[in-house]
């Protein structure tokens, strides 16, 4: 009997997943998860409960949608463990909202234990004190946005873009302006020259700055969205913007392009017309040949004239003014002309 009784002491009480929380990747390269898991395995081994699954997740409780925490929410409401055990309150929630679906958890008879705090969400007092630091959590994560808010306008207003270095400037730390870079700066200033011409729209622009070398910030293709948000940005003019903000700040880096050039890509932003490809229908096409390689010569219009001539390389045939051809055609009485160009000789086929 004392064996029974004895077994029955030390045997586990129900499945426990555990949650583990930073809120940043690099804060989980120290050692904040490695202490928060010893510590919810000595809280699960003092009270004999059996951790089945540990889920891990670097993310801020600030915001909804974190994936590893909704997915051990959903696996506790399917019944796959019988509780949770989080380090502290502010592990597992900093927003109201996801405090909630845990307190609902909790009403339906799911234990949720906190291995860092004496809490016990059984009891009216348990329950209100855990609330409590749920609305401290949350309050502090909305005072560190407005601090951060009005840091960020602060290093705008001093002339230091606070974000990452738009593509064509190197970052050079904190409190310090975007350098320009030697390598990406000319192409974003071909960029909005070829652009404002009005002759290239983004799709061929993109391809074209592409095979010049242009790369994003990562080193990839820079797309048609990644070359329209170029062309619409004022911090090549040596203006900041924000979404976030309603004005634009003078900047302490240098200007890649001139204002006068950025204001004519605007305009042919707005209105993105683009010209028809002129199709030239020359007199002659398809009415001579070559005679060393047999293909039809091809027309082309330089400096006022119409030349005639053969574009594989190799051939010998050197090119003809159209008035050559027509000196040359009075000649014959044929009605549809077709002749062979060797050298600057024009023979014409016979109609039989």
């Amino acid at each position: 009997m004392t064996n029974i009784q004895s077994f029955n002491q030390n045997k586990p009480k129900g499945r426990f997943f555990g949650y583990i929380r930073v809120s940043t990747p690099k804060q989980g390269e120290g050692v904040s998860l490695i202490t928060q898991r010893e510590e919810i395995a000595r809280f699960a081994a003092k009270r004999r409960l059996l951790v089945t699954g540990w889920f891990e997740e670097k993310e801020t409780a600030a915001k909804r949608g974190r994936p590893v925490f909704g997915q051990v929410l959903q696996k506790l409401r399917n019944d796959q463990a019988d509780g949770l055990i989080v380090h502290k309150v502010d592990r597992s929630a900093r927003n109201l909202k996801d405090w909630a679906d845990l307190g609902e958890l909790i009403d339906s008879g799911i234990p949720i234990y906190f291995a860092g705090e004496a809490i016990d969400m059984n009891t009216r007092s348990g329950r209100l004190a855990a609330d409590i630091q749920a609305v401290v959590a949350a309050d502090y994560i909305r005072n560190l946005r407005e601090e951060a808010k009005r840091g960020i306008r602060k290093r705008l207003e001093q002339g230091f873009y606070p974000n990452r270095a738009p593509v064509g400037y190197l970052d050079r730390g904190a409190g310090k302006p975007k350098e320009i870079d030697p390598h990406r700066a000319p192409l974003v200033r071909l960029a909005f020259e070829w652009y404002a011409t009005g002759q290239y729209p983004l799709r061929r622009l993109a391809e074209y700055l592409f095979y010049l070398g242009l790369r994003n910030r990562d080193g990839g293709r820079v797309t048609i969205g990644g070359l329209s948000v170029i062309l619409r940005n004022p911090f090549y003019i040596g203006y900041m913007h924000l979404r976030t903000k309603d004005r634009l700040f003078q900047g302490m880096h240098d200007p890649i392009i001139s204002k006068e050039l950025f204001f004519r890509t605007q305009e042919r932003l707005k209105s993105r017309v683009w010209p028809r490809m002129i199709k030239h229908r020359f007199k002659y096409s398809r009415k001579f040949k070559c005679a060393s390689c047999g293909r039809s010569l091809v027309g082309s219009e330089h400096k006022g004239h119409i030349y005639y001539r053969c574009h594989t390389t190799t051939c010998p045939t050197t090119c003809l003014r159209e008035e050559m051809l027509d000196e040359a055609l009075q000649h014959t009485s044929s009605a549809q002309p077709v002749g062979v160009v060797s050298g600057r000789t024009v023979t014409f086929l016979s109609d039989n």
